[in-house]
């Protein structure tokens, strides 16, 4: 099992909820968290916000006040083995603008799952179809 961890714009939740639904993915934790990357605001972001006014509300603020955290929504989904590439693909999709402040991925390993209401461990525990 893997925990797939997605730190996503805030305005991509509802699309990325959908698009994982689609997947097959419909389990999904989600949790308001704030943070910046590495890239530093610059004459760039300008640009972006002139390329794209959709994400402007997300880039905006940068601009009067440098290296402030940004709002993002962080995602976590535990899945099979198998699945992490479905998952990752409909977390692409969903999010990619071609911008920096797209989010980021990680993919971490999961030793056990246990469904609290029943007992269930392993993969039966994360099994949509069951409980």
């Amino acid at each position: 099992m893997k925990e797939v961890l997605a730190v996503i714009r805030m305005n991509k939740i509802n699309q990325t909820k959908a698009a994982l639904s689609k997947a097959g993915f419909p389990s999904v934790t989600a949790v308001k968290v704030v943070g910046r990357g590495r890239q530093a605001v610059d004459f760039q972001l300008a640009k972006a916000i002139n390329e794209n006014p959709q994400d402007s509300s997300d880039l905006l603020p940068l601009l009067a006040q440098g290296h402030r955290l940004i709002p993002k929504r962080m995602l976590s989904l535990v899945v099979p083995d198998d699945n992490v590439p479905q998952v990752v693909d409909a977390l692409i999709q969903a999010n990619q603008t071609s911008n920096p402040g797209d989010g980021k991925i990680f993919v971490l390993p999961v030793d056990d799952s246990v469904r609290v209401s029943s007992g269930e461990t392993g993969a039966v525990a994360i099994d949509e179809m069951t409980g």
